[in-house]
């Protein structure tokens, strides 16, 4: 399933330009009411005594100067709307496709979480540590000293033995060395996309219940 909100970007498209318009709709009544008053003095103007030009000519030139920016403010609101679209467009590609996430975070579903992990050297002790959304540390157990890669899956059972609610969870690796010293690890986890949510200013990829900004796909598998 695609989420596409193309209402989205139409109203956004439709404020910037109603924006623009409103401005530009302003700035021409300014300076049809500046002509209207710099006419009068001209035709008003005691011939022997003549206003100076260097202050009017310096407002005409200030009201081109604000003409000009803000037909370079739609232009830029117009390439920003390109780029997302063209984004969107490219996102809509990962559809069905496994995508590889190193934030730590991964969907708790139908009692099943999985995530791999990479230690940098052997350690002497390893600690697993699974957190909710808020924060909240919900299951811990040892992990693997070895050196390379494991992998971890969680039937979402917490630790006082209740059952955690699907959601996204984040895993956390704490490996010490014999020393006490940190051992260098990363965290990873696989989805299957799902869904494309287009309604913000970032595709999101939806793996089950876990939203993948398109940014964070560190790697897609056929």
């Amino acid at each position: 399933m695609t989420t596409i909100a193309p209402t989205t970007t139409a109203t956004t498209a439709a404020t910037s330009s109603s924006s623009t318009d409103s401005a530009m709709s302003q700035l021409s009544g300014n300076f049809d009411t500046f002509l209207q008053l710099l006419t009068t003095q001209l035709q008003n103007q005691d011939p022997m005594n003549p206003m100076d030009s260097d202050q009017f000519t310096q407002e005409l030139v200030e009201f081109s100067g604000v003409e000009q920016q803000i037909n370079t403010n739609d232009n830029l609101k117009s390439l920003i709307g390109l780029t997302q679209s063209n984004a969107g467009g490219a996102a809509v590609g990962y559809l069905g496709k496994t995508v590889t996430v190193t934030t730590g975070n991964a969907p708790l579903q139908d009692g099943e979480a999985d995530w791999s992990y990479a230690l940098g050297a052997s350690s002497a002790s390893t600690v697993l540590t699974v957190t909710d959304a808020n924060g909240n540390i919900v299951y811990t157990q040892p992990g693997e000293t070895g050196s390379g890669q494991h992998d971890f899956s969680w039937d979402g059972t917490e630790t006082n033995g209740s059952d955690a609610p699907d959601g996204v969870y984040q895993l956390t690796v704490t490996a010490l060395a014999s020393d006490g010293s940190a051992v260098q690890s990363a965290v990873a986890s696989k989805g299957v996309v799902s869904e494309v949510n287009l309604t913000g200013s970032e595709p999101m990829l939806m793996i089950g219940s876990m939203a993948v900004p398109l940014s964070q796909a560190s790697a897609i598998d056929n």
